[in-house]
């Protein structure tokens, strides 16, 4: 015997086998045509690409590798030049200021206010 949840009693009631596994009366969907598609064009794999496609490019990792590893002393956030440079002086340049703001706010809270 199966049994299902009746929402109006509140309560177990039997029921056949088809109810039971899908409760109110929901059936599966299988369907049998392909879905629509959305762009009028067909997708391209990557696989179907010749390798010689103008919009893959060159592959620049190894000359990326070679340029940030050369051994030269200096640390690889500041080794493209001028702009690294100016990043991270920006960014010390921000946090220090940040910090004294901070420690000028605590100090002017932790002051008590005066009467007047």
């Amino acid at each position: 015997m199966y049994y299902k949840f009746n929402g109006f009693t509140q309560r177990l009631v039997g029921a056949a086998a088809s109810t039971a596994y899908n409760p109110q009366g929901l059936k599966p969907i299988v369907s049998t045509e392909s879905p629509a598609l959305v762009c009028g064009t067909t997708t391209k794999l990557a696989s179907d690409l010749p390798a010689t496609d103008s919009f893959l490019g060159k592959n620049q990792v190894p000359d990326l590798q070679k340029f940030f590893q050369k051994a030269d002393g200096l640390p690889v956030h500041l080794k493209r030049g001028v702009p690294d440079k100016l990043l991270y002086r920006t960014t010390m340049a921000l946090t220090i200021g940040g910090t004294i703001y901070c420690l000028v706010a605590l100090y002017m809270a932790s002051q008590p206010r005066s009467q007047k």
